[in-house]
């Protein structure tokens, strides 16, 4: 009588996982910007806006309302636009300068973007939110192991499916990294996998992290 001899299956799943925090950062962009005919008059003015700008970030540092922020030098450039009747115009000169802060105390980040808003010359480029590094060390850290879970109760469910036994992961991966380089498919994978991307958008209201991990994993069941 023969033996009953079966391949080993092999079973290739995407695990995935995510986990829902509340803000503890908000990084907020920032810009003087002054432009005008004079180009001394346009730095001058730029510089104005930087000094009370500067010295209420480093009030807010004192006062534990700010972690960080970072200012660069005024820069200085020089354009000379075009009329409607398709002719050059006078130059005008540009004095810019972009300032960083990440505020840990949103109440106070509300009132410092109420008061520079209104500042003639103040541009206010966005507030991008975030956990603390610590956190989202953790956090991945846990959501990457729930990502494995995922990964393992998938393909144990379809080794049941066929009536086969334990799975035991044979690879691990990041989404798209187990598709052979000459797989059509890999570019697809690997771009799905940085999808989710966005602009930081003008919003005061603290908004909800999502830490979202996916994998991909290879198992063979007898």
């Amino acid at each position: 009588m023969g033996q009953d001899v079966r391949m080993t299956l092999d079973i290739t799943v995407r695990g995935s996982a995510e986990q829902h925090h509340p803000a503890e950062r908000a990084t907020v962009a920032l810009a003087a910007a002054i432009e005008g005919p004079d180009r001394a008059v346009a730095f001058s003015s730029a510089v104005a806006i930087q000094d009370p700008l500067s010295a209420h970030l480093k009030e807010l540092v004192d006062l534990h309302a700010v972690t960080t922020w970072s200012s660069d030098q005024v820069r200085v450039f020089s354009h000379r636009p075009w009329d409607g009747e398709g002719r050059r115009g006078e130059a005008v000169h540009v004095a810019r300068v972009q300032l960083r802060a990440e505020f840990t105390d949103f109440e106070r980040l509300s009132s410092f973007v109420d008061h520079w808003s209104s500042v003639d010359g103040v541009e206010i480029g966005g507030v991008e939110w975030d956990v603390s590094a610590k956190s989202r060390r953790v956090h991945e850290a846990e959501v990457r192991k729930a990502a494995v879970d995922d990964a393992v109760a998938k393909a144990q469910t379809y080794a049941n499916a066929v009536r086969r036994g334990k799975v035991v992961a044979t690879q691990i991966a990041d989404p798209g990294m187990l598709v052979g380089p000459g797989d059509p498919s890999a570019v697809p994978m690997l771009k799905a996998a940085f999808a989710d991307g966005h602009g930081p958008e003008l919003d005061l209201t603290p908004q909800e992290i999502v830490i979202r991990v996916e994998v991909d994993a290879r198992f063979q069941a007898d």
